[in-house]
């Protein structure tokens, strides 16, 4: 049980799907993920300021349900991302965005928490749906004020300015620099998860071949510095849709076994009692499984019709709910006590080779997204004030080759570097997708909010810190 724990635990945070090997095997959000599946990523929406002109040209007036008119008088914009090709992003494409970091690899380890959560893991999940969706609307909700008019104007454009808004009479910058380190910390932590688990997967993929994790983990590497020439978030969109098509393939393989094995279920294999240590790690899991926010404004400030975005948010989440429950309840009815904490370790051998080939691929297919969020937000806060450097390609290529470098380094170097993701995966994932959402809602909407959502609100923030209080306290005695 020991050993269970402490792999999952690794699991559980590193990125989340999100994420999820997440927040190894593959970390999902951690280890798979905590995305993946936590887990938790977001790239900064200045590309939307950078080329609003662009777009009015093009496209003529900006007609959206939510319009963007003008900044704030007291919001200084910084230098604009001219090195960056933005290319507006469908509904559709922004949602694939979406799934990919809340579909992520940690769904594989649903199963797991179901095992030590029973009945109650199946109303988390449903419950981390709606939470995190409700957050991600609220963080948006905060890019927006009211003009004289009564219009909802875009006055503010990435997670950094909505915290530099809430922090202005103490500090201009303060709350943009925590946010800005928070993101970096969690994007790249996701990036050198993604690889340790390739070299996890590519060695246990090929045990007859006399090659260490490690050196599996370079090759992986090399298939992936094609990403020092990624530009546009609409190339990131593009990995992010065959990426989700790789994990619906893992998905489908696992649940058509467990639909073969349909005359050992039983529903006596479900408990009522739960372990209070083992609960608090299958919270982390479900929890950080749903992660996004990050990603969320980049996304919105992106899209050709924002005013899709709220039902875009609401589709993705409702089909991961979904398809997580079905998915979680379908294996562990199959191998109930069985259950292992990465689930495709349950099938066959003739399978676990296959699955572990999709789970590379979509490994590799999850990098690009929070590496290019990561080097984007550090470009823009290393450039502001000195256009000339900011808009050369050679310190853009510079600049995102010494990011992919560093991750494969520290991926290589870091000692217990499972114990470090996991602890970083509680503090930044509960802040990023809970407390900061809330808390920021509360100040800058404090007035026009009713009764209820206050409440709302502050219920949110409560769970996010308890999340984040058991998430260290666990991986102190994990140590």
């Amino acid at each position: 049980m020991a050993h269970l724990k402490q792999t999952f635990s690794s699991l559980f945070n590193c990125f989340r799907e999100k994420p999820s090997f997440f927040w190894g095997m593959v970390r999902w959000d951690s280890c798979l993920e905590t995305d993946e599946e936590n887990v938790n990523f977001a790239r900064r929406d200045e590309l939307n300021r950078a080329h609003i002109e662009e777009r009015e040209e093009s496209d003529g007036p900006l007609n959206f349900e939510l319009d963007v008119c003008h900044q704030d008088p007291g919001y200084e914009s910084p230098t604009p991302l001219s090195h960056a090709q933005v290319r507006q992003i469908t509904s559709w494409e922004a949602g694939w965005n979406v799934t990919n970091a809340i579909q992520g690899i940690f769904v594989l380890g649903l199963p797991y928490a179901i095992l030590h959560s029973g009945y109650s893991g199946l109303f988390l999940i449903v419950l981390a749906a709606a939470l995190c969706c409700y957050t991600g609307k609220i963080l948006i909700t905060c890019l927006y004020e009211e003009n004289e008019d009564g219009q909802l104007t875009r006055v503010r454009d990435t997670y950094e300015d909505i915290a530099n808004a809430c922090c202005r009479k103490l500090s201009p910058n303060l709350g943009g620099i925590v946010v800005n380190v928070t993101q970096v910390m969690e994007l790249i932590m996701t990036c050198i998860l993604y690889l340790v688990v390739s070299g996890n997967l590519l060695s246990h993929s090929f045990p007859y071949v006399p090659m260490t994790e490690k050196t599996w983990s370079v090759i992986a590497f090399m298939t992936l510095l094609p990403c020092v020439f990624i530009k546009t978030l609409k190339i990131v969109s593009r990995l992010s849709q065959l990426c989700s098509l790789v994990h619906f393939i893992i998905i489908f393989v696992v649940m058509t076994y467990c639909l073969t094995q349909i005359h050992q279920w039983s529903w006596a294999k479900f408990k009522l009692s739960i372990e209070f240590e083992d609960f608090l790690v299958s919270i982390g899991v479900i929890i950080f499984s749903y992660t996004s926010q990050i990603f969320l404004p980049t996304l919105e400030g992106n899209m050709k019709k924002p005013g899709e975005f709220r039902c875009m948010l609401n589709w993705t989440h409702f089909f991961a709910c979904v398809l997580k429950t079905t998915f979680a309840l379908t294996a562990f009815l199959t191998w109930g006590e069985e259950t292992k904490e990465v689930i495709t370790d349950n099938l066959p051998s003739f399978l676990q080779t296959l699955v572990n080939l999709c789970l590379l691929t979509k490994a590799l297919l999850s990098y690009p997204l929070p590496f290019f969020a990561a080097t984007e937000i550090v470009y823009a806060c290393i450039s502001r004030g000195n256009y000339s450097n900011y808009s050369s390609p050679l310190f853009a290529l510079g600049l995102r080759g010494s990011f992919l470098l560093l991750t494969l380094l520290m991926s290589m170097f870091i000692p217990h570097f499972a114990l470090l993701m996991g602890l970083t995966g509680s503090i930044t994932g509960a802040a990023m997708t809970f407390l900061l959402p809330s808390l920021f809602h509360l100040k800058l909407k404090w007035k026009k909010l009713s009764f209820f959502e206050k409440c709302a609100d502050i219920s949110v923030f409560i769970l996010g810190f308890l999340c984040s209080l058991a998430g260290i306290v666990y991986f102190q005695k994990a140590k």
